[in-house]
């Protein structure tokens, strides 16, 4: 056990121990036992209101679980804590939307703030939304005692009253550039129902996917939704039976979280069509779990793209790229149906450790996975779509390989798997929201509209665009036309069309997506995965505009005139401290990755990117 906060008989370091034990019902002589306890995600939106209900039921079942009697573990158990982050639904296309990516860094400051400085040996996290399950889990990483960590659950899907269709989130962002204010309003007023994080393959449940996969959540627990009665009535105690088998087995999420494992849930990921952000947030679980590098040490871009051109299928005919959500997942069987079916077509590694105190592939037998139904979850050998939902581009605009396109979402514009369009600039996303609502007619079929200074420094805050790709999208299905959008910063998982984010190095930096002009042709293609820009392959072109660039930033006092204000301590932070986005975007001091008992990779046993690392080393 590690060493607790209550380590001797001092007075008034025992008052408030001797008190809070009275006052939660628990047993006084164990206040300087190890503690365990529960902590939940909280914010303002939809996505956290379930989360209290939760945590006090599982705080409950601890309650009962520890004591010095019969079947009882002796441990001191501590209050309930919550985390607290912003709502990327409500802030999309505005300037707060920059707090959206920094509430990952905050949830991960104040988790690691509760579970340290409360010695906790055993936590269980209940989380929502986007950002704080990824902070929770980076936290729990560092900490690295016992830990597991339970989905809060999605919302339903609502159905359009007039047209009788499932719609959601998303589709009130689509409708946002409809002519009739009465429509806009009867799909904001009908679009998000009950309570839940978002429904469809989004950000939420793509991260819930994968942190059941890494072996952090137990796989039946992510697909309910957040007001299903299991959630209070039955998982609460099964979480508290887990975490006690971790306790007594000394398992931490180190032990859990490794090499293979973020392996198989980055496959996973590509296999549901997920959303872009899971390439942003993998390095930063990877790093919490003491691998500097992901794209390094654990799986490289080449890699990557090659298990999502060849080898990795998309399963689920899911929202935003499909019809369905994660509720119709969980109706034909869950998640597990998905990891079962990857299991027996090889391509996940079954052997590595859970939560549960299974292999990953003794909780799928367990479970009774049922195969898939071929409607919502598809089979391996008849997918959804052949090839992967996510590639990572490199070329002449994106020299740190690290450029996300979601594959799986593009709706056109591919002739050959090359797009060729033209650059329409804006310099920041309120430009092109302001161009969307005054002159939609300006957007021309191949348009490649470039945002940038929205990248994590430049921002800074590196903030979301479902705003603008849902608007672009709708614009896009009306005319017929197909418009892309590359930006420094990031898309929402509910975003469709041909989009690429992560550009970097970003603008604010001197990357080359700073140095793009209007009417620059622009190629996006997928048979080499690179993004250029055709003028900035000539030398004196490219010298020429960084020249330029370069005495901007001069003539500013060192910093571009188009990055957006720092105006507070958390979006300084943010600018002088976030890493690229190739090595996640978070906080760390010096632009340095702090790694916390850092360890060499083990070398993969197995996986079909490990086969085909081996192949291509052997050919060269």
């Amino acid at each position: 056990m590690s060493k607790t906060v209550l380590i001797d008989m001092h007075p008034g370091r025992n008052a408030q121990a001797y008190g809070i034990a009275r006052e939660l019902g628990t047993d006084p002589d164990l206040i300087h036992a190890p503690s365990v306890g529960v902590i939940g995600n909280k914010g303002d939106s939809q996505c956290y209101i379930g989360v209290q209900g939760k945590v006090e039921a599982i705080h409950d079942r601890l309650r009962e679980a520890i004591g010095s009697g019969p079947g009882q573990f002796a441990m001191r158990l501590v209050q309930p804590e919550y985390t607290v982050a912003t709502s990327d639904g409500i802030r999309n296309g505005t300037r707060e939307m920059r707090y959206s990516l920094i509430g990952r860094e905050v949830t991960h400051d104040s988790v690691c703030e509760h579970v340290s400085a409360s010695g906790l040996d055993g936590t269980i996290a209940v989380v929502a939304c986007d950002k704080p399950p990824v902070g929770t889990l980076a936290a729990l990483l560092e900490h690295n005692r016992p830990a597991i960590i339970m989905s809060d659950g999605s919302i339903h899907p609502a159905i359009d009253s007039r047209s009788n269709e499932p719609i959601d989130l998303v589709t009130a962002y689509q409708v946002a550039g409809h002519e009739d204010p009465d429509y806009r309003k009867h799909i904001s007023c009908s679009a998000c129902p009950g309570y839940g994080s978002c429904g469809g393959m989004f950000t939420y449940n793509t991260m819930q996917t994968f942190i059941g996969v890494v072996g952090m959540q137990p796989l039946h627990m992510v697909a309910p939704p957040s007001d299903d009665p299991r959630r209070l009535e039955q998982f609460p105690a099964e979480l508290v039976g887990y975490l006690r088998g971790m306790i007594e087995a000394g398992t931490t999420p180190r032990d859990i979280v490794g090499p293979d494992s973020l392996r198989n849930a980055l496959i996973v990921a590509m296999a549901v069509g997920g959303s872009t952000n899971v390439v942003l947030h993998t390095p930063e679980i990877a790093r919490a779990a003491g691998y500097e590098n992901f794209w390094r040490d654990i799986m490289t871009p080449e890699e990557f793209n090659h298990l999502s051109q060849h080898v990795v299928p998309v399963l689920t005919d899911a929202r935003p790229y499909g019809r369905f959500s994660m509720v119709d997942i969980d109706r034909v069987g869950g998640v597990q149906v998905i990891v079962r079916e990857m299991l027996e077509a090889g391509l996940l590694n079954g052997d590595v450790p859970t939560c549960t105190g299974e292999t990953l592939a003794e909780q799928v037998e367990r479970l009774d996975t049922s195969p898939a139904d071929g409607t919502v979850v598809y089979s391996v050998k008849a997918p959804y779509k052949p090839t992967g939902g996510l590639r990572l581009l490199g070329g002449n605009l994106s020299p740190e390989f690290g450029a996300i396109l979601k594959l799986a979402g593009v709706e056109g514009g591919l002739e050959g798997n090359v797009f060729r369009g033209t650059a329409r600039v804006f310099e920041g996303e309120q430009g092109l929201l302001d161009a969307l609502d005054s002159a939609p007619e300006s957007f021309n079929d191949h348009d490649m509209v470039i945002v940038r200074y929205e990248g994590p420094s430049g921002a800074p805050g590196m903030p979301e665009m479902l705003d603008s790709t849902s608007r672009i999208t709708t614009l896009c299905r009306e005319r017929g036309i197909v418009v892309g959008l590359m930006t420094d910063a990031r898309f929402s998982g509910g975003s469709v069309g041909l989009v690429i984010g992560h550009v970097g190095p970003e603008a604010a930096v001197g990357g080359p997506i700073a140095l793009v002009e209007d009417g620059d042709e622009i190629i996006a293609d997928l048979n080499s995965n690179e993004l250029i820009c055709t003028p900035l392959a000539d030398p004196a072109i490219r010298d020429a505009r960084k020249a330029a660039w370069d005495k901007q930033v001069a003539d500013n006092g060192g910093s571009h005139p188009n990055c957006g204000d720092a105006d507070t301590r958390l979006l300084h932070r943010m600018r002088r401290s976030a890493v690229p986005a190739i090595q996640g975007s978070g906080m760390h001091p010096d632009r340095q990755l702090w790694v916390h008992e850092p360890r060499e990779p083990a070398a993969s046993s197995f996986t079909p990117s490990n086969v085909w690392r081996t192949e291509a080393a052997e050919a060269s």
